[in-house]
């Protein structure tokens, strides 16, 4: 069972370019996603620099809201679906930004809410069509600007 799932976790999708350039402790998570271990974004980012590799950040986020009390299986649960909703706009990296728990008539809920992050070479963003290349499993899907 992966670590427990907490506001800064790291998932990237383990593809062959990457785990060539950058040595990491992962877990596996899901498909060939993976959970980053201890480490945190300042300390990724700057090894990924150092390797002459970007970490870039996207400000868009996505959430996923859910009955209940954040525990780790439903955490999981919706940290996938949001691994569903953005590994179409071909990012190899996620980061987990946000785990809320509120009540609605003493009902609580909680969202998750996190941001894609993108691990390439270069200093300018590569296009969807671009990133594509960094995701062979996934089928190809054309997005909109407006959607990222």
């Amino acid at each position: 069972m992966p670590q427990s799932i907490q506001v800064g976790t790291i998932l990237i999708d383990e593809i062959p370019p990457l785990s060539q350039v950058i040595q990491l402790g992962t877990e596996s998570f899901s498909g060939s996603w993976r959970i980053v271990k201890s480490c945190d974004t300042f300390t990724l980012d700057r090894n990924i620099h150092n390797a002459g590799w970007n970490f870039f950040f996207m400000a868009a986020e996505a959430k996923i809201m859910f009955l209940g009390s954040p525990e780790p299986k439903k955490l999981e649960r919706a940290l996938k679906r949001i691994l569903g909703k953005m590994v179409k706009r071909h990012f190899n990296a996620i980061e987990v930004t946000g785990i809320i728990t509120k009540h609605f008539m003493r009902v609580p809920y909680s969202t998750l809410t996190a941001h894609s992050r993108h691990i390439q070479q270069g200093y300018s963003l590569n296009n969807s069509e671009g990133r594509h290349t960094f995701h062979p499993h996934v089928e190809w899907v054309p997005i909109r600007a407006m959607e990222l």
